[in-house]
């Protein structure tokens, strides 16, 4: 399924599901009066269009089971709506409001972006140098791209590496360093020719938070504090889920364990990535950060000299918002998505750049476990929208995203965005329910593994993630991940020298199958890994893992 008409996140997460509860469908729209701060600024009165946009988000939620959903919109300078509809958690009183805290994830790469972009201004760094002019230790697996890679290149998804590669060294979260998930890149693979097209990567963000720390001489947790949120006022901001205390309003994530249950995901800490996914947000301050992104990075503040005072410079923002790597437009699902197909699709220093009904769009997805938003704006209409979900369904704020966007743009018309969104989901869950039954068809339920389960216990270690270790466990092999805490779970023979493996954290939905090759004398060679299902989540890159079996050290004698 195109991921542009349905990726709850291009940084991964692709669970589409949509049953409702009768719960969901049951609770309250919790509207959020606009602060004093935002209403000194005369909030606009918001179009006709959303004069009922209370039950269209209910809507929304109950087609697609989530749990809760916050909205800003923003227009002219001034904010026309913050509000929360539904709760926090499943189960639980305590409702979403403007002030709720996400986790925004892949959002966070727009401030990754202009913090480069301010320490370009500052003469810290220039967007064109060269990576290894900075940590002169960086390697990608080509000598090449390692020598020309360049500072902006890592902002554009145009490095060569494949969809997601390198994203197991910190997804689910694991005990690597930021230094050390950067190290291993020179054994990640590069599949495509560099800068020749798109791919989605986080890791090259990795590297870019290194690189503001270097340049910066601060954490990059300390930088985007003193020169993004502090300017821009957003005072509820977070950077990861270490510094949630108990007691704050914050939303918790909601995944659908075996892509069908929901249940609450626990919060997580992406420490050694933090410039792809980190930040936790409200819509209260993401309404700031968008009007100043809206505005020219024009703050709402002057400086000393008492001039207007700038997050950064109309040249930075020009670079940002400039197409670096175009992507291609690829053909909706089903015809009710047609309108959204975009005459020009592409991506700057990230952002995506598209089109809808004749203007220019800017615009993120982020996606989380249990979590997923997205950030769009109209620059040439000085409007801006951003939903939080605190669900994996990314229908759902494509849904109310472009209610949004029709009320101002296409305000004769009103879509059933929800009808429409729904309809693309349950036929991409039909197609994952056909891909499965192909590989079941297939299976050959009559064969056996062609050695005893014990001959496949073993450390198997791959060159870019490290060590995978299978044990024989009570006649069981149980397979484990060495840095990934989460990546626990149990193997079952499909057939021949192929395995199925069955996660213990059932709201992973990241099933694979693992196959054993063997060599001439009929031992393990290699292990190669691929998810079960279409619907697992691309950072789930285990199809790059080339493992090998380490020898016992008797045999390297």
């Amino acid at each position: 399924m195109s991921l542009r008409y349905l990726s709850p996140r291009l940084a991964g997460c692709c669970t589409l599901f949509v049953f409702a509860t009768a719960v969901l469908a049951q609770t309250p729209a919790v509207p959020t009066t606009v602060p004093a701060a935002a209403a000194s600024s005369s909030a606009s009165t918001p179009p006709a269009q959303l004069q009922d946009f209370g039950t269209y988000v209910d809507s929304a939620r109950k087609t697609f089971d989530v749990p809760g959903i916050a909205v800003a919109i923003v227009k002219d300078g001034k904010v026309v709506m913050e509000q929360g509809f539904g709760l926090r958690e499943i189960g639980k009183p305590a409702p979403v409001d403007a002030h709720t805290l996400f986790a925004i994830a892949s959002n966070t790469k727009a401030f990754t972006a202009a913090s480069l972009q301010q320490l370009a201004e500052q003469g810290k760094l220039k967007m064109d140098d060269r990576v290894i002019d900075h940590l002169p230790w960086f390697r990608m697996s080509d000598p090449y791209v390692t020598h020309e890679m360049r500072i902006r290149d890592l902002l554009a998804h145009r490095s060569g590496l494949s969809l997601g590669a390198g994203d197991l060294l910190y997804w689910p979260p694991t005990s690597y360093t930021t230094k050390e998930v950067v190290e291993r890149l020179r054994n990640v693979p590069i599949k495509n020719s560099f800068r020749s097209n798109y791919a989605y990567d986080n890791i090259l963000f990795a590297v870019a938070t290194l690189v503001i720390e270097q340049a910066s001489g601060q954490s990059y947790a300390d930088y985007v504090r003193e020169h993004i949120f502090q300017p821009v006022g957003m005072d509820e901001s977070l950077i990861d889920k270490t510094y949630l205390k108990p007691g704050m309003d914050v939303a918790i994530g909601h995944a659908k364990a075996n892509f069908k249950d929901l249940e609450p995901v626990p919060p997580m800490a992406w420490l050694n990535d933090p410039g792809a996914g980190g930040i936790y947000a409200s819509v209260h301050d993401l309404a700031k950060w968008m009007n100043v992104q809206l505005a020219g990075g024009v703050l709402p503040t002057k400086g000393a000299d008492g001039k207007q005072a700038r997050l950064f410079s109309a040249d930075s923002q020009k670079q940002m918002w400039s197409m670096l790597t175009p992507i291609t437009i690829g053909t909706p699902p089903i015809p009710e998505l047609a309108p959204l197909t975009p005459h020009f699709y592409g991506y700057g220093e990230s952002w995506f750049l598209s089109d809808y009904r004749g203007q220019r769009l800017v615009w993120h997805t982020g996606g989380w476990p249990g979590m997923v938003s997205r950030v769009t704006l109209v620059p040439e209409l000085h409007l801006g929208v951003v939903v939080l979900t605190n669900q994996e369904s990314g229908a759902a704020f494509n849904a109310v995203t472009y209610r949004v966007l029709d009320a101002y743009l296409n305000p004769d018309k009103k879509t059933d965005w929800v009808a429409v969104y729904d309809k693309a989901v349950k036929l991409g869950e039909a197609k994952a329910d056909d891909s499965l039954a192909r590989h079941e068809a297939a299976r050959d339920k009559n064969s056996k593994p062609s050695l005893p389960l014990a001959q496949y216990a073993g450390t198997y270690r791959d060159p870019w993630y490290g060590d995978v270790i299978i044990s024989n466990e009570n006649g069981k092999l149980r397979l484990r991940f060495s840095k990934t805490a989460q990546l626990i779970g149990t193997m079952t023979p499909w057939q021949h020298d192929t395995f199925t493996v069955r996660w213990d954290d059932r709201a992973l939905n990241a099933d694979a199958f693992v196959n054993f090759s063997m060599d001439v004398d009929g031992h393990v060679r290699e292990v190669r890994m691929q998810p079960m299902s279409p619907l697992t989540d691309f950072s789930f890159d285990f199809q790059d893992l080339r493992l090998a079996p380490l020898k016992p050290a008797a045999e390297e004698e």
